[in-house]
């Protein structure tokens, strides 16, 4: 036993077998992807838990291949010089990453250029590798893939924008439905005659035949590719939005709106200042914000999510067993670190069974957050310890988590900064604290000094720790300790548990055996 086994917890429960220890998961625990698109060409080496990708690896070439198709027919010179050397390069690390044959797929400039044939011929003959080259219908269902496995059973519209083309991808309940793909990509736009008039309208005269091939779309729309992430960015700028994560990051349609007219009135030089994007990036965001302009027009979404899992993501979920694909992604990145890192791996399960109490009338989505902040409690131990509450929020709220709100985040990252520290003034919290509620707020301090008492009753994995019981409206917090833990209710922890009743305005009540 690890103590990551419970018997009572089916194996897809948040403390059941963890999968990324079995034969199959193990077989997906470096994985690398090279996506060759119209804009860059990118490698992604995937790693960790299986189920919550885990980036090994992440390098990107911006090479235009595309740039110049619509007068030339055939890739840029240069940019198929540069692949072709990113390639060779790709290739060499993967080698030195072990991560087996490189899985490569080459998406609309190759697809479309009369010379993308021997492009790939060259490829192959000089580096060894293959390109696996798919239409728009094939991208559309891998990027839609990839928002499924940062969002198990989402539904909505799936947006990629690349360089020359953009896909569209109904998901429903997570499976992918509908797929069409069209020229609208800003390189491709750059490049039409008769300045933005006839641009809006192709435009809006394209997006309505992928409109009427889709039907209704009203749901929520995920917004992937590289020109909506460089929106995205602006759209924090324009709002000053305190936390930068792009993953999950929100947008309205009057965002959007706002967003249009604050590009309009700034250069390019000024927007790549503010928001950090490369000048190759920032260059496309004219045409990009046209086209997302039209698509909410058109589309009418209730709400608009930004995904960083896409194409490259796909690739990885392609290869997933289900039993794999059904589990949750924040649960198994918590226990593969817990796993990986705490002092003893198992304990999270044990402290939360203990203070679930405090929370009965939670909703299944708040105890996924419980479960998950018990299994980080303590994988930031070898962090110094003045310093240990600000990696714990710093690690929740800006690391590579899938199936996570910002609110949500923030909430996991204070009740993680309360488990090291009773105070949060001057914490980088202060920055953040207009993402949650006051309630939220309240209940992510009792949930940190829960978890900061629970820890200083350390037994072992399976240990029986007592009983809390929380008695709201009378105000009482009981404590019923069993013999094993009775010794280590010393000083600290009865301190501690002072602390967590002052949260919660409570009178203790502490009982122990006979």
């Amino acid at each position: 036993m690890d103590g990551t086994n419970d018997p009572k917890e089916p194996d897809g429960g948040p403390f059941g077998r963890p999968l990324f220890d079995s034969p199959t998961a193990r077989a997906l625990s470096r994985v690398g992807v090279v996506d060759v698109g119209s804009n860059s060409v990118r490698l992604v080496v995937f790693d960790g838990a299986a189920r919550s990708p885990a980036y090994f690896y992440n390098e990107k070439i911006m090479c235009a291949l595309g740039a110049g198709m619509s007068e030339s027919g055939r890739l840029n010179p240069t940019g198929r010089k540069r692949a072709l050397e990113a390639l060779k390069r790709f290739k060499m690390l993967a080698e030195g990453m072990d991560t087996g044959p490189l899985v490569i797929v080459a998406t609309a400039a190759v697809r479309e250029a009369s010379d993308g044939a021997e492009f790939c011929a060259d490829v192959e003959r000089e580096t060894g590798l293959k390109l696996w080259g798919i239409d728009g219908r094939e991208e559309a269902r891998l990027s839609a893939q990839g928002v499924l496995l940062g969002w198990p059973g989402s539904y909505g519209l799936v947006c990629d924008i690349g360089g020359s083309s953009m896909e569209l991808a109904e998901i429903n309940g997570g499976t992918v439905g509908t797929r069409v793909s069209a020229q609208l990509g800003p390189l491709k736009l750059r490049d039409l005659k008769g300045g933005k008039k006839e641009r809006r309208a192709y435009i809006r005269k394209t997006l309505t035949a992928m409109r009427a091939e889709l039907g209704e779309q009203k749901n929520r729309l995920f917004l992937v590719g590289g020109s909506w992430r460089a929106i995205a960015r602006i759209d924090m700028v324009r709002r000053k939005y305190p936390l930068h994560v792009l993953h999950e990051y929100r947008m309205t349609p009057a965002d959007v709106r706002a967003t249009i007219k604050y590009i309009e009135k700034l250069d390019l030089e000024t927007l790549r200042a503010q928001s950090g994007v490369s000048m190759a990036r920032i260059e496309l965001v004219p045409q990009a914000i046209e086209v997302l302009g039209e698509l909410v027009k058109t589309f009418k979404p209730r709400d608009i999510a930004v995904s960083s899992y896409g194409i490259r993501e796909g690739l990885l979920y392609e290869q997933m067993p289900q039993m794999l694909r059904d589990r949750d992604p924040l649960i198994e990145a918590c226990r593969f670190a817990e796993q990986k890192d705490a002092r003893l791996p198992g304990f999270g399960k044990v402290i939360y069974h203990f203070i679930l109490p405090l929370f009965k009338s939670a909703k299944p989505e708040r105890r996924r957050l419980i479960r998950a902040a018990c299994l980080l409690h303590d994988v930031s131990w070898r962090a110094h310890p003045d310093y240990r509450a600000e990696v714990c929020f710093d690690n929740a709220t800006r690391a590579n988590l899938g199936g996570l709100k910002h609110s949500e985040r923030v909430y996991l990252g204070l009740a993680l900064l309360h488990r090291y520290s009773n105070k949060r003034e001057g914490s980088r919290f202060a920055d953040l604290d207009g993402l949650l509620t006051e309630k939220d707020r309240h209940e992510a301090e009792v949930l940190g000094k829960a978890m900061r008492f629970a820890a200083m009753l350390w037994l072992k994995r399976n240990a029986q720790l007592g009983e809390l019981r929380w008695f709201p409206q009378k105000k009482v917090l009981e404590l019923r300790l069993s013999a094993e833990a009775v010794p280590l209710f010393g000083e600290v922890a009865q301190a501690r548990f002072a602390s967590l009743a002052a949260t919660l305005s409570a009178r203790i009540v502490i009982k122990t055996p006979k």
